[in-house]
């Protein structure tokens, strides 16, 4: 027969020791029942937000967390976690090197706050609640503390929660020596007492599942599905020249972890990338297609009439004036700055430095580092274009040299190539080449490490705009997934920008 190969033998030889396995660790728990365990269950996923109903009627908000900021799509998860076992559990019972014994991950979800209740006559547990114990939360992570348990007691956490819909999935993971830590329910005065508890069953069911599953994949050579999470077809990414070097790594990884992904990124400043994806859409609409597979990346806020745009918050990130090395000023003082771009100061002799004409040079109106300069710093516009080589006046009557650029990589080599030039780009973009150096803005430094603190001005929230909701089984959905929460964040990190997910960024992405 066409399927009976050595590896198809291999695999159905496997699938059946799965199931002898599945039967051992059932006689195993029948005869030998584990001596420690804890149990956790969800006891309550409801949503408070005012974008949630419930019977008919508006949501309320609750007062428990009366210092966290209103959220539309606020929820609020009650878990229970109980020794379920047949002996006590000490604190040195947790397995783990951290400080913390268990962690609970909140799937597409972030905690936002915390309420710790305990019953069953251990009301002592509220002593092991405090943060040098280990309790925190960062992103969409919880990390409880080793709390001991005598058989039969418990704990409830409430747990406040936004960013995604209920029914997301609760995962709550740690080691106990000589036991486990597994999902459990509560058993009803009907209920029979079960012959085998269901971490048995549940691991028996799944293991034996997954095992004739993959036997039958690889008879059937089903290679075409790709791992969990992604997705597979064509995507445009376009908008930002400031953040594409970020989504261009980001894109590289996502196609070799996923096979059959395709992400173009095309990049060419934050409103062409808007109107290119609003053009987009409209078309998808008229031909009844949905969400087009394209992602616009923005250095700030859209601007207004595209009522149709969904954003989605990835990043902060600081920007930077840069002059050529031949100017030796490296800091400016806000007002001079917007005297310069006025104008009223045109050369370099006028803020302590040698006799040199001052050349700005520029990015073109569809950039978002522009935009952002023109709202955070000088509070105006640029003054018009002036001249085509960024070294001579087209306009004798102007009263600044003034030139416009395509990219970031443009401005910054131009600002390298011409004495007395000055510029702006994105910050990391910035200490990359030869022959520019950075400015500080009244003494304070371009610093992600400092944004929240620091009264620097020049800094911004990178957005991910698509045409409405894509499908949550399309690629421009995993990708904005894979980019925020994912491997994203450690990529957005290294490229000197502040993760939106993180705590400090929670923060200040809510801010602005």
């Amino acid at each position: 027969m066409e399927w009976v190969s050595a590896e198809n033998v291999v695999a159905v030889g496997t699938a059946m020791l799965g199931v002898l396995a599945s039967a051992g660790v059932l006689w195993y728990e029948r005869r030998v029942p584990s001596r420690k365990r804890i149990g956790y269950r969800i006891q309550l996923d409801t949503p408070i937000g005012s974008n949630g109903r419930r019977n008919g009627r508006p949501n309320i908000r609750l007062g428990l967390f009366s210092d966290t900021p209103d959220m539309s799509d606020g929820t609020l998860v009650l878990l229970r976690i109980e020794n379920d076992g047949s002996q006590s559990i000490a604190d040195n019972d947790y397995t783990g090197r951290e400080v913390h014994g268990l962690t609970v991950d909140f799937t597409d979800r972030f905690v936002r706050g915390l309420a710790v209740t305990h019953g069953g006559g251990a009301e002592h547990l509220g002593e092991h609640f405090t943060p040098s114990a280990g309790l925190r939360y960062v992103g969409n992570t919880l990390y409880i503390p080793r709390v001991p348990l005598n058989r039969g007691e418990h704990y409830k956490l409430l747990v406040l929660l936004s960013g995604g819909p209920v029914g997301c999935e609760v995962r709550i993971t740690g080691g106990i020596r000589d036991g486990e830590v597994m999902p459990n329910r509560a058993v009803l005065p009907d209920d029979k007492t079960p012959l085998f508890s269901n971490a048995a069953r549940n691991i028996t069911v799944l293991l034996t599942a997954c095992v004739i599953a993959l036997a039958a994949i690889i008879v059937v050579r089903d290679d075409s599905r790709p791992p969990i999470g992604c997705a597979t077809g064509e995507l445009t990414v376009n908008g930002s020249t400031a953040f594409a070097p970020v989504v261009r790594e980001l894109a590289k990884k996502y196609e070799k972890d996923c096979a059959g992904s395709e992400i173009t990124v095309d990049a060419h400043g934050s409103t062409a990338g808007i109107r290119s994806l609003a053009a987009a859409g409209e078309q998808a609409e008229e031909a009844g297609k949905g969400s087009p597979a394209v992602i616009a990346l923005s250095d700030g806020p859209k601007p207004g009439g595209f009522p149709r745009l969904r954003e989605n918050r990835i990043a902060v990130s600081a920007f930077t004036l840069v002059a050529n090395d031949k100017v030796p000023v490296t800091n400016l003082a806000l007002d001079d700055i917007r005297a310069i771009y006025r104008g009223d100061i045109t050369d370099w002799s006028e803020l302590g430095g040698p006799q040199l004409k001052i050349l700005l040079v520029s990015r073109d109106a569809n950039s978002g580092t522009r935009e952002i300069f023109q709202r955070r710093v000088l509070n105006r516009n640029e003054p018009a274009n002036s001249s085509r080589d960024c070294v001579n006046k087209d306009d004798p009557e102007s009263k600044v040299t003034r030139c416009e650029l395509d990219s970031t990589e443009q401005v910054l080599s131009t600002v390298a190539k011409l004495p007395g030039a000055i510029g702006y780009s994105e910050l990391r973009a910035g200490t990359t080449l030869k022959g520019v150096h950075r400015l500080t803005i009244d003494g304070d430094p371009p610093s992600v490490e400092t944004i929240g603190t620091s009264a620097y001005p020049y800094r911004e929230i990178e957005y991910a705009y698509t045409y409405g909701q894509p499908p949550a089984d399309s690629l421009a959905s995993s990708f904005l997934t894979y980019m925020r929460l994912g491997s994203g964040q450690d990529v957005i990190t290294t490229h000197g920008h502040l993760p939106c997910v993180t705590p400090k960024g929670l923060r200040v992405c809510g801010e602005e």
